[in-house]
């Protein structure tokens, strides 16, 4: 018999071969209390367990899966390119496909569960690469790990799971808080999104965007100032272009003006108050504002709607150009829109258009008052400066650049003229400029000229001097001994007379007692002819007896 317990065998007697041997018992199992399975059962019950663990962890923090279509697929690599918000992974790509117009790249990409802000419909994506932009180089890292999707979550309500990836990343960083603002200008200049913002050579912002406006004539800007500066921006604010260098020469002196370096190169916006002051209260958000060329043009006082006028030129316009200066005595009163050229089939002459925008309202309002400006405003300002002379001239500004203006000012002595209307234009007359009027005075003296018969002249002339060479070598022959002789005889006559009128000539002794004879006899007659007077009857009867005798 078998122990069990003992694991031990105990010797079987042999019974006899004569005796019928009986059939052995079968043994009696003790089976144990609890049965234990095998230890390779384990191993695939661990891995159901841990399986089954990361399923329940993968549902648990799963996020939401989005799409994001791109221009280019650059960089994008399933299962390896992350989304990353301020370098923190808040999704992965699991699949790049083609999309259905085959012009653009989609990814489709699994985000985190924290990540769900990221739905909303104004979150914006896109691939971040080594770039150099006017905020300086970014994506550096990218160099070794690769490209990444960037996202910035938006405030929008509204979800969705479709997204349009940005070509470029935004100019304002994500997360950076601050407060954009509206601008609207004439041109972008050498602007473009991420120049600076100064206010005072500080920077306090930057463009976010810039596009044109709906209409095409001008340019529409978002600026982002940062949230510290965000209370320099008020109502008023004046903004204008800071780029490049500003020179200009006048009567204190050379100046240079720029905001920095790196304006000459990227561009920027500078703004201020009209006060120079910090405004009592910030502008809200979104505020539309206009962006003027220079700072002069900025914070000079509202100009009021501009009149658009034409001015017709018959002389050469080289060296005008748009945005030259339409001056009156010093005062600038617009600028120069545009300039065309036209033919006039009446007179058959080429003519040119000016188009310039005059603010009348620069003069001052007691000035338009007292040219009698009414309902109509400055219109009927320059109207009545018109009909006392008003005119356009072009002048020279510079005799270094032969750079044109126009000159506003009275002419007394210019024909008389009215303001016209051509469509939504007025029709301002012009005279001559100094410089053209110089050259026709020139041209009409030229013409004279060449009237008078230069050659005849110089005919007559040459005959004239013949004879009176012949004349002058028959004086020198024959008259110039004779007028010789006859000074000499002259001579002699003159110291004859000379000798006879000495004083102590017997000639001179003589000629005196002659005229005492002479003063004698003319006293003798005076006493007679005063006698005859007082007794004319003495030529008759005698001169009477005098009494006593």
């Amino acid at each position: 018999m078998i122990d069990q317990e003992g694991g031990n065998a105990s010797a079987t007697q042999t019974p006899p071969r004569a005796q019928q041997v009986p059939e052995p018992p079968q043994p009696e199992i003790d089976r144990p209390s609890r049965w234990l399975p095998s230890l390779i059962w384990l191993i695939p019950l661990l891995a159901a367990i841990i399986g089954a663990t990361q399923v329940v962890t993968w549902l648990l923090d799963k996020g939401p899966e989005i799409t994001v279509s791109f221009a280019s697929g650059d960089g994008l690599e399933a299962g390896k390119t992350k989304v990353k918000f301020k370098d923190v992974d808040i999704g992965q790509v699991t699949k790049v496909t083609l999309g259905p117009d085959a012009t653009r790249v989609v990814a489709t990409i699994h985000m985190a569960k924290e990540a769900d802000r990221f739905t909303a419909a104004d979150t914006r994506f896109w691939v971040v690469r080594p770039q150099i932009g006017t905020s300086g180089v970014t994506g550096l890292n990218t160099l070794l790990s690769g490209a990444y999707i960037g996202a910035a979550s938006g405030t929008s309500k509204d979800t969705k799971s479709e997204f349009v990836g940005l070509d470029k990343p935004p100019a304002v960083p994500p997360g950076l808080k601050g407060r954009e603002y509206k601008l609207h200008g004439d041109s972008l200049g050498s602007l473009s999104a991420g120049a600076p913002v100064y206010y005072r050579r500080v920077r306090v912002g930057q463009i976010a965007s810039a596009q044109l406006d709906k209409t095409g004539e001008g340019v529409d800007l978002s600026v982002f100032i940062e949230e510290p500066y965000i209370g320099l921006v008020g109502t008023d604010t004046r903004w204008w272009h800071a780029s490049g260098v500003d020179v200009r020469l006048d009567a204190n002196g050379f100046k240079l003006n720029t905001q920095s370096l790196a304006t000459l190169v990227t561009g920027g916006i500078a703004f201020e108050s009209p006060s120079g002051q910090k405004p009592a209260t910030a502008a809200p958000v979104d505020t539309t504002f206009v962006l003027a060329n220079d700072r002069s043009a900025a914070l000079r006082p509202p100009d009021g709607p501009a009149v658009k006028t034409l001015l017709y030129f018959d002389q050469s316009l080289r060296g005008l150009s748009a945005g030259a200066p339409v001056d009156f005595r010093g005062i600038v009163l617009g600028e120069v829109r545009n300039v065309g050229i036209e033919y006039d089939r009446e007179r058959k002459k080429f003519r040119m258009p000016v188009t310039v925008d005059l603010y009348p309202s620069r003069l001052g309002q007691s000035v338009l008052d007292a040219l009698g400006a009414d309902a109509n405003g400055p219109e009927d300002a320059l109207r009545q400066m018109v009909t006392r002379g008003f005119r356009g001239q072009l002048r020279t500004g510079s005799l270094l650049t032969n750079q044109l203006y126009i000159n506003l000012d009275f002419f007394p002595k210019a024909p008389k003229a009215a303001l016209a209307e051509r469509g939504d234009l007025l029709l301002l007359p012009t005279v001559p400029g100094p410089l053209d009027e110089l050259q026709s005075q020139l041209s009409r003296i030229a013409t004279k000229l060449d009237k008078i018969p230069f050659d005849e002249i110089g005919n007559n002339l040459n005959k004239t001097l013949a004879g009176a060479n012949a004349l002058v070598a028959r004086l020198d022959g024959k008259v110039l001994p004779e007028m010789q002789e006859a000074l000499g005889a002259a001579k002699k006559t003159f110291a004859s007379a000379d000798a006879l009128l000495q004083q102590d000539s017997p000639l001179q002794s003589e000629l005196r007692q002659t005229l005492q004879d002479v003063q004698q006899t003319v006293d003798s007659l005076n006493t007679l002819s005063d006698y005859l007077e007082r007794h004319p009857e003495s030529l008759i009867r005698g001169k009477a007896k005098e009494k006593g005798k």
